[in-house]
């Protein structure tokens, strides 16, 4: 994904339920060819899906990645499950650069954040 040193670390926005969360769990191959331009290009992507709200993204230091995607409502998160370049970007993922994945979704029933600002 994006580089996020450089901008302040918090995580998306609690919304008003219902809404829609897709968890992305993955353990990733040696060869990492193409994979930092293909998900910068996900994330670019994405964002021009009505409906989508955010992201978060985290790495363990062993290598787990997590990938949480917020979406409105199911046929927003529909589209971007449909995205022409997405499905190409899937298969290049399971072919070249995913040792494991799941991916769970769920609808959000309950969202409360807190802030030290």
């Amino acid at each position: 994904m994006s580089n996020h040193s450089e901008a302040p670390v918090i995580p998306v926005e609690a919304f008003e339920p219902p809404y829609y969360v897709a968890v992305f769990t993955s353990v990733r191959t040696q060869d990492q060819s193409g994979y930092s331009e293909t998900a910068a290009r996900m994330e670019a992507l994405v964002k021009d899906v009505p409906g989508f709200l955010g992201m978060d993204h985290a790495q363990t230091p062993g290598g787990l990645s997590i990938t949480v995607g917020y979406f409105r409502d199911a046929d927003a998160l529909t589209e971007w499950r449909s995205d022409a370049e997405h499905r190409e970007a899937q298969k290049r993922g399971r072919a070249e650069w995913y040792e494991s994945y799941t991916l769970h979704v769920a609808k959000v029933e309950r969202s409360h954040g807190f802030s030290r600002v």
